[in-house]
């Protein structure tokens, strides 16, 4: 197999390789946090308040991110936000390679790096259409989402080797220094024009954000869908699933099993960028629902090659989900509201994972860890399959006309 189409597309490459480096790094990062947070005098306590300084922020800015991103230069938005996560990493690689932790430190720079992360996010969505033709998007995608897994599978794995080996603030100083590299790429990264359009105010821009997505019913179903499929997906899988595997299959089978996942999860980066389904947003909504699988097989405390199979199966139909939304999107939505309608997509997702990682433990406590596993994966089904019924998403075809249906 030679070098991806869209690879050989200077500028694009040129924003894969940035993507790849910054990714990496971010995927070294939480694991280091982790372990200098409980390491310290913080305890689980501390790091909840670290992780959810990061979550806040991200949340409550994210839609003015995506406003930003349609009323100013992508490309500006995201190199500025990379240098800021450079400096505030390496700023927090400095307290813990000096000795001199501190949680307030902590919380600070990862607040701000949520920040950044809230700007950064719809942005980086709306780039990808203005790099390569739409003939070639899913490819596109398909190639950023294989970049992303590798990094998901390799990123943990070197940051706990740094972290057993010298100081966990090397991982992070990586991050940083990755932040830094990528920022300087996407100064180099010219981007064509876009077609002009009145630039609104930053809140009437989520406003007219907010007043297309209602308007346009595929937009806001696949979005309700996904902020009830996080919500399952992150209290099952993240909260419940190493205590119901720590009951069952040990927790070397569990490492085994997420593993097995994001291994089905990046096999969808090769399949997809060969696969030109017509239907491609039902695609992704059908295999959005294998998501299901390994919730269930939990809830019915299983043996490992079950559970690792139901684990294999979710990879596989989250991968083409991920890569058929992403797709349809940027196929179908004007580019001047692109960032704003990526960044309602992002506000849906993030908050199901708080709603999601809160509301495990209360639930299993009042009806059991198991079966609130089975109906956290029958309503994961539900929620992914439920847009099917609406036949604007049904009828949502891959290559669309060129006037983008709600346009």
């Amino acid at each position: 197999m030679g070098v991806p189409a869209p690879l050989r597309e200077r500028r694009f490459a040129a924003f894969f390789t940035a993507r790849a480096v910054s990714l990496m790094g971010s995927a070294m990062a939480p694991v280091a946090l982790a372990f200098a947070v409980l390491d310290s005098t913080g305890g689980a306590g501390g790091l909840g308040v670290v992780m959810a300084a990061h979550m806040v922020p991200l949340i409550g800015l994210v839609l003015v991110g995506g406003s930003v991103a349609d009323r100013f230069p992508r490309a500006t938005v995201v190199r500025v936000a990379h240098f800021g996560s450079g400096i505030t990493q390496l700023g927090a690689a400095g307290v813990l390679l000096t000795g001199n932790y501190s949680l307030p430190v902590l919380v600070g720079t990862e607040f701000l790096n949520g920040v950044l992360t809230a700007f950064t996010t719809p942005a980086l969505r709306g780039i990808v259409p203005q790099l390569v033709g739409r003939a070639e998007l899913r490819q596109a995608n398909s190639v950023l989402e294989s970049a992303r897994n590798v990094c998901k599978i390799a990123g943990p794995a070197v940051s706990g080797v740094l972290v057993a080996a010298a100081n966990g603030g090397w991982a992070l100083a990586a991050d940083g220094a990755s932040f830094l590299v990528a920022g300087v790429i996407f100064s180099a990264l010219k981007l064509p024009p876009r077609v002009a359009h009145n630039a609104p105010g930053m809140l009437r821009g989520v406003r007219e954000g907010w007043s297309y997505v209602r308007r346009v019913p595929w937009l806001w179903q696949i979005v309700a869908a996904f902020t009830v499929v996080n919500i399952a997906q992150t209290g099952v899988w993240q909260v419940l699933g190493p205590t119901i595997a720590r009951g069952t299959i040990g927790e070397a089978p569990w490492g085994v099993v997420l593993s097995v996942r994001a291994a089905g999860v990046l096999v969808t980066g090769a399949v997809m960028y060969k696969i030109a389904a017509k239907r491609l947003l039902t695609l992704g909504q059908v295999c959005a629902a294998l998501s299901a699988a390994p919730l269930v097989v939990l809830g019915t405390q299983p043996g490992f090659p079950l559970l690792a199979g139901a684990a294999l199966l979710a990879g596989l139909g989250g991968g083409v989900a991920n890569i058929a939304w992403t797709t349809t999107m940027q196929e179908n939505v004007p580019d001047h509201l692109l960032s704003r309608v990526a960044a309602y997509d992002d506000f849906g997702s993030y908050l199901g994972i708080p709603l999601g990682q809160l509301s495990a433990g209360p639930l299993a406590s009042a009806f059991g860890a198991g079966p609130v596993a089975t109906g956290g994966g029958v309503l994961l089904a539900t929620a992914a399959l439920v847009p099917l019924l609406s036949p604007a998403v049904r009828k949502m075809r891959h290559t669309p006309a060129e006037a983008p249906a709600g346009s």
